[in-house]
């Protein structure tokens, strides 16, 4: 039997395990795939292990719901720093190891803060922008964005000639009122997402690159599985720094499986 945690950020949602003793195998794809899958299995986005990892709080090991280890998610990174809070391993702030690197955290009753990685080398023109934010992205504003058809189109640009090999993840974006309305096709779910925090950041970032962010400093943001905040300071129409993604994450449930 092993224990398993549900947690969700902005309706992203994840199993988490704790697998510090090592009681799941990492190399056990078809396993991860199950396990997320909506029917056969608990059904979630994706799957992390929390695990030991020397000179950090712990280290954060992420699985797609196709079963393959992925690269950052950023409603992940904070769901599994609230996990961690939960088991002693964090208190206010924490530190720990994920798949682009180092992350900062910062724990308060209603939401997690999660520093991201300073973001340079964005590509932009009039049609899109693509982007890396501890996954890549590509981002692309359009209006109708309530009735736009993110799957067919997202699912486009992800296999097309340029992505089809690594995949890349697709962000939708309209500003409506003061703030950015954000739909991800996400690589890996092959299917559109309630939210995105990777996804969510780009999107901030591009905004602010066309003049459309929330204010100088700060956007926010609106998805279809709840609201988040991203916080940056732009140093140049390519470069990023002190990124941050803030918004809730929540425990739904725990089991054995």
């Amino acid at each position: 039997m092993i224990s398993f945690y549900k947690y969700q950020g902005t309706g992203n949602d994840f199993i988490i395990i704790d697998n510090r003793n090592s009681v799941f195998d990492r190399a056990n794809n078809a396993l991860v795939e199950k396990l997320c899958h909506r029917r056969f299995g608990i059904g979630a986005d994706g799957l992390m292990l929390l695990q030991n990892k020397s000179g950090y709080d712990f280290e954060m090991v992420y699985y797609n719901s196709d079963g393959k280890e992925g690269s950052m998610c950023g409603n992940g990174g904070r769901c599994i720093v609230e996990f961690a809070r939960t088991l002693g391993l964090a208190k206010e702030k924490t530190i720990f190891y994920a798949p682009d690197g180092s992350h900062e955290a910062i724990v308060k009753p209603s939401f997690v803060s999660l520093k991201m990685n300073d973001v340079n080398g964005i590509e932009h023109n009039e049609e899109f922008c693509f982007l890396n934010t501890g996954s890549p992205h590509y981002v692309k504003f359009v209006q109708d964005i309530n009735n736009y058809n993110v799957f067919d189109e997202g699912r486009k640009i992800r296999y097309n000639e340029r992505f089809k090999a690594q995949g890349t993840n697709v962000n939708f974006v309209e500003k409506t009122g003061n703030e950015l309305f954000v739909r991800t096709y996400e690589r890996g779910v092959e299917n559109e997402t309630y939210s995105c925090g990777t996804g969510v950041t780009a999107a901030a970032l591009v905004a602010a690159i066309k003049n459309k962010s929330t204010a100088a400093d700060y956007c926010e943001i609106k998805t279809p599985g709840g609201n988040l905040k991203v916080k940056f300071k732009q140093q140049s129409t390519n470069s990023f720094t002190d990124v941050w993604l803030e918004g809730p994450a929540e425990f739904v449930f725990k089991g054995e499986i």
